[in-house]
């Protein structure tokens, strides 16, 4: 059985700009994209000097590590070419106005 948890309600997300949850001991950032959709990935660049990633540029379904200047897409975590590296993905549900984090 899958356990939701709301988080935010979807009309207070930025378009295009990430907003900072705590899901245990996990920092998650959420996007609102342009198209509506909202993705949730950790909060942390995977450069080995680190960075927060809330604080990217976004431009369609990736953000720009503000430090690195990563490329990282929001829908499967990976770090674009030539640069490599992963971020963790996390479910989540937009029902209504509501957005629930998926355990």
């Amino acid at each position: 059985m899958v356990n939701k948890i709301m988080i935010a309600e979807y009309h207070s997300l930025p378009v295009r700009a990430g907003q900072v949850f705590k899901a245990g001991n996990e920092e998650i950032v959420l996007f609102r994209l342009t198209n509506g959709e909202v993705r949730a990935i950790e909060n942390h660049s995977p450069h080995p000097k680190g960075g927060t990633l809330a604080e990217g540029l976004v431009s369609g379904e990736y953000v720009f590590c503000p430090v690195y200047d990563w490329k990282i897409s929001l829908v499967d975590g990976k770090v674009q070419a030539p640069d490599q590296g992963q971020v963790k993905v996390f479910p989540i549900e937009v029902s209504e106005d509501h957005v629930y984090f998926m355990l």
